[in-house]
């Protein structure tokens, strides 16, 4: 079973607070797929509420080889429509969103030439790559928030729609070290069809177009399937902790791999 279209390029998803100042492990295979020496990436820091976290990322992926790093600043969605922006776009080998608030993403790029052109490039196989909300904006559906804690609750979680770059997964960040279990549980009870990825920090999940999801980085993955789940998440009782059944968790560490399409861990 393929998730996506043979051809589309690699999502590369961290769980934030990747190491920048080391061996930068995550971010150097990001250049790497996006070209290496040749690469050109583009740059998305609309998350952030920090002026220059779009710079700093640029000057990491250049000290990293790439041949160019622009930053597509986007203040607003007149800026996401902008020709010159669009083209810096259209123009990359490899695309970066940068961490922040993903509803500040979606909804400053939902439905611009920027955001169409994201979707473009990543069908024709550019890498798209993001850390903590820019890899949670990666998804058809996404998470918009929520509280931390190990129970799921109905009020845990709330979601809007993301990027759409691939439509069979959610994806949560930041996940062990912000207590967020009980939060991927419960959007995985609103939506059982979708996988929960929940993605440490300094960790990442690459998925193939193939359906295959490698981590990469010191953390893991964990993988809730609720293909077989049952839960009382539709009386909609607000604080009241849930019940959920038959869920069936993967965790994930570097050097393994998980078939998202066959919902199974493969031989590292």
């Amino acid at each position: 079973m393929e998730l996506v279209e043979p051809g589309v390029g690699p999502l590369l998803a961290i769980g934030g607070a990747e190491d920048k100042f080391g061996n930068r492990k995550i971010l150097r295979r990001f250049v790497e797929l996006s070209g290496g020496e040749k690469a050109r990436i583009a740059i998305i820091p609309t998350a952030s509420a920090i002026d220059d976290a779009g710079q700093r990322y640029k000057g990491i992926f250049l000290e990293l080889g790439a041949s160019e790093a622009d930053v597509v600043f986007i203040g607003d969605r007149d800026d996401a429509n902008s020709p010159d922006l669009v083209r810096l776009v259209e123009n990359s080998s490899g695309i970066f969103i940068t961490g922040g608030n993903q509803i500040r993403v979606a909804s400053m790029l939902g439905g611009t030439g920027v955001a169409k052109a994201i979707v473009q490039r990543h069908r024709d196989g550019v890498t798209v790559g993001g850390t903590s909300a820019g890899a949670s904006v990666m998804s058809a559906i996404m998470v918009a928030g929520g509280a931390s804690g190990s129970t799921p609750r109905p009020h845990s979680a709330t979601m809007s729609p993301g990027l759409g770059l691939i439509d069979t997964v959610i994806i949560d960040q930041h996940f062990r070290e912000r207590d967020r279990v009980g939060r991927l549980v419960t959007m995985v009870s609103f939506n059982p069809g979708l996988l929960g990825l929940g993605i440490d920090e300094d960790t990442a999940a690459l998925i193939w177009s193939d359906g295959t999801m490698e981590v990469v980085g010191r953390g893991s993955v964990l993988v809730v399937d609720g293909t077989q789940m049952k839960s009382d998440v539709f009386r909609g009782r607000g604080r009241h902790p849930l019940t959920v059944s038959n869920v069936l968790v993967h965790f994930v560490a570097e050097g393994w791999q998980f078939d998202l399409g066959e919902r199974k861990v493969l031989v590292g």
